[in-house]
């Protein structure tokens, strides 16, 4: 065999490891980019999650502050009863819960006799990546284990209630 054929042998080899060698790195690479990628994800149906939950906790506020109970249930926030005179729509529509992409959220049960909702929490059990810095109406968030411990309720203050009869 000659010289030149056995260098040129030697070459396609280096090459081969080369190229092997790239396929790993880029493959190294690209699972860190999905890793990103899913993170940005999660926060940002987290912020979804703020949100809607804010939302929500906002709308049972309006209801209560004019019906002077608590809705019975989430479509009751749609809008008044056909029967009614004054037509009050207390959020556009049912929000699905970021988390699991559903209209699946764990009411939240009201307080009393009457019942009703107060609140809503997302039926997701995996873990928060957020662990500070929440509103102060969300207190308690930061020692949450899962998303479904982020309740978003609505407490009427004491001038809100009704006497005692």
């Amino acid at each position: 065999m000659s010289s030149g054929r056995r260098a040129k042998r030697r070459a396609s080899g280096f090459t081969y490891l080369g190229l092997l060698a790239l396929v790993v790195l880029i493959g190294l690479l690209l699972g860190a980019a999905s890793e990103v990628a899913t993170t940005v994800s999660q926060r940002e149906r987290e912020r979804q999650l703020l949100w809607v939950g804010h939302a929500y906790r906002a709308a049972i506020g309006r209801y209560f502050s004019q019906k002077r109970a608590y809705p019975q249930a989430l479509e009751d926030l749609l809008g008044s009863a056909p029967d009614s005179p004054v037509k009050a729509r207390y959020l556009r529509r049912l929000y699905p819960d970021p988390m699991t992409n559903q209209v699946d959220w764990e009411l939240l049960p009201a307080p009393g006799q009457n019942g009703g909702i107060m609140g809503v929490a997302s039926s997701s059990k995996r873990a928060p990546l957020k662990t500070g810095r929440f509103d102060d109406a969300d207190q308690g968030f930061e020692e949450a284990t899962t998303y479904g411990d982020w309740q978003f309720s609505f407490v009427p203050n004491a001038r809100l209630r009704r006497p005692a009869p």
